[in-house]
């Protein structure tokens, strides 16, 4: 039996079946989805051990799969591997270096995406143990952790202003380009 779910969402059957070819026999029971709404309901679901993750996918992006996994604390610890052709896509949305993911540009090597993983599951481990971190030396009160909670939530508002900022733009991009094709 396999010790470790990996799901992997992408659009393309090549991409999802050069990865299940890619990763060593035996030790990975690898699920697939096609579309990021399937994908995101294989995450509740199944809770993987690893998600690869294409930036692009019809139903529901990536980057919409992305905010959802984030949003969801007994989610957003699963280690994450994004993929994409194209990392400006990824960078225009996520801005690096990335904390809590790892990304790999299409087309990978097996070397490519076993380093991913790896840097994936590291990163995963960090996060996971950084709330636990601050809780043993807190008082009883627990002001320490409190300072540390309201500083991350802070932190957490800048990056969705940040995110609000960057939707701006690209509506305010978009509107241009509609008008221009209109014109």
């Amino acid at each position: 039996m396999a010790s470790h779910k990996i799901l992997v969402i992408d659009d393309s059957k090549v991409i999802r079946d050069m990865v299940r070819d890619m990763l060593p026999k035996g030790n990975f029971d690898v699920l697939e989805a096609k579309d990021g709404v399937q994908g995101l309901n294989l995450i509740r679901q199944e809770h993987p051990n690893l998600i690869m993750l294409d930036f692009l996918l019809p139903k529901m992006s990536g980057w919409e799969v992305f905010q959802q996994i984030q949003a969801q604390q007994d989610l957003c610890t699963i280690p994450l591997v994004l993929m994409s052709g194209r990392k400006e896509e990824v960078t225009e949305k996520l801005h690096e270096p990335f904390e809590h993911f790892e990304f790999v540009q299409k087309p990978f090597d097996q070397k490519k995406l076993i380093e991913a993983i790896k840097s994936a599951m590291a990163k995963a481990k960090r996060r996971s143990a950084a709330p636990l971190a601050a809780a043993p030396g807190a008082p009883s009160g627990g002001t320490t952790s409190s300072n540390a909670e309201i500083q991350a939530l802070n932190e957490k508002v800048a990056r969705m202003q940040a995110e609000i900022d960057g939707m701006k733009r690209q509506m305010a991009q978009i509107l241009a380009f509609i008008k221009q094709k209109l014109k």
